[in-house]
């Protein structure tokens, strides 16, 4: 389980992709083998995945073809920025919100102004998780932890404050490029309760 609140970011070193599965090489300087040993789980852009080697200069991460098939990690390359936020302790603090590490969708950006001190970002998601997205909820997008400031009509809007910018990916993202959705597993059962309700009546 994890929580939306990002520990650091971390470039990719090694990418190796075939048709059955990848492994991804991720250097983190800020992140030590004693507090992510090999087993451990990691968020990467939101993606829950599991420690598999450790090396002098980075520690790696396999991938599955639904993993890949699902998310945006096969658009990255050889030094690309990744999210990375390690999973919760039982004992910690839950700073953002329950972010499971497992993405839904992807979601393309079509909007982005960027103002004083924060940038606005819209987004276009696939119609059939729209309804798990509603303004002033929680959404995961490459695993941060966002509130959602608009939300209609299949696109979904968000601001990032000078940390999010600072300390994540996704200030640098442009227009056309896809981010990793997890919807907010709290809002997903809820409509899928009413929409059992419904059949039964």
């Amino acid at each position: 389980m994890f929580t939306g609140i990002i520990q650091t970011t971390g470039t990719i070193t090694r990418l190796e992709i075939n048709e059955q599965h990848a492994r991804l090489g991720i250097c983190a300087p800020k992140l030590m083998q004693k507090d992510l040993p090999l087993g451990a789980s990691i968020a990467v852009n939101g993606i829950c995945l599991t420690v598999t080697d450790w090396s002098d200069n980075d520690f790696a991460v396999d991938v599955m073809p639904e993993t890949m098939k699902r998310t945006n990690l096969g658009h990255l390359q050889k030094g690309s920025l990744v999210n990375l936020e390690p999973a919760l302790a039982l004992n910690g603090k839950l700073d953002g919100h329950i972010v499971a590490g497992h993405v839904d969708t992807t979601a393309e950006l079509v909007i982005r102004n960027e103002n004083e001190n924060s940038i606005e970002l819209e987004f276009a998601v696939p119609h059939k998780y729209a309804p798990f997205i509603v303004e002033k909820g929680s959404i995961a997008i490459d695993g941060i932890s966002l509130t959602v400031t608009m939300a209609e009509n299949d696109h979904f809007g968000v601001s990032l404050i000078p940390y999010t910018i600072q300390n994540t990916t996704l200030a640098h993202y442009q227009v056309g490029d896809k981010a990793n959705i997890e919807v907010d597993m709290i809002g997903r059962y809820a409509v899928k309760q009413i929409q059992a309700w419904k059949k039964e009546f």
